[in-house]
C-alpha cells in the first residue's frame, strides 16, 4: 500500500497523453487536445518519422486559433521546422485549451508515419523564470550600488582618520 502511494506521489508531476505510431496524410493534421483549465505546465511533445518518410512539423496553438492556424501563423504559440525528428517545449501560463498539431508538410505524396510523444510536465512550472533587467537599468543598478559603496568606505575612511588624530 505504502509502495503504490509513493508511485503515485512520484509519477504526479509528469503525465503522459500520447504515445503511439500515427500515419499522417500528406497536407493533412492530426490534434492532440490539452485541457490546462486548472495548473500551468510544461508542454513535452517529440515526434521521430520512420525511415524515408517526408517531414512532419509539430505546432501548439489555442484550441480557438486551431481553424485559422494556417491563415494566420502569428497565432501559433510554438512550432517546429519541418523534420524527421522535432523536440516542442513550451511552457504554458495561461490556463485554457490547446492542441498539439503534427501536420505533414512538402509537395511528398506519400504519407508519413510517425511516432508521437506528447506529456504535461507539472513540476517544472514551480521552477523560477529567469529574467533580465534592461541595459538601463543594469547601469542604474551597478551605478548605484558603486555610490553607496564609496559612500560607506568614504564615511568609514573620515571616522578612522578622526580615531587616529585623537
Amino acid at each position: 500500500m505504502i509502495s503504490f502511494a509513493l508511485i503515485l506521489l512520484v509519477g504526479a508531476s509528469r503525465l503522459e497523453l500520447v504515445n503511439e505510431v500515427l500515419r499522417v496524410q500528406p497536407g493533412e493534421r492530426h490534434a492532440v487536445e490539452l485541457g490546462l483549465r486548472q495548473h500551468p505546465a510544461m508542454v513535452l511533445a517529440d515526434v521521430e518519422v520512420k525511415a524515408g518518410a517526408p517531414p512532419v512539423r509539430l505546432a501548439l496553438v489555442r484550441r480557438e486559433d486551431l481553424p485559422r492556424m494556417s491563415a494566420s501563423p502569428e497565432r501559433v504559440l510554438a512550432a517546429t521546422a519541418p523534420a524527421t525528428a522535432s523536440h516542442l517545449r513550451y511552457r504554458v501560463r495561461v490556463p485554457g485549451d490547446y492542441v498539439v498539431v503534427v501536420e505533414s508538410t512538402g509537395g511528398d505524396p506519400r504519407a508519413s508515419e510517425v511516432h508521437l510523444r506528447v506529456a504535461l510536465d507539472f513540476q517544472m512550472q514551480a521552477a523560477p523564470e529567469v529574467t533580465l533587467l534592461s541595459p538601463w537599468r543594469q547601469f542604474a543598478v551597478i551605478s548605484i550600488s558603486f555610490a553607496i559603496f564609496f559612500a560607506i568606505v568614504s564615511y568609514s575612511a573620515r571616522r578612522l582618520l578622526r580615531g587616529i588624530r585623537r
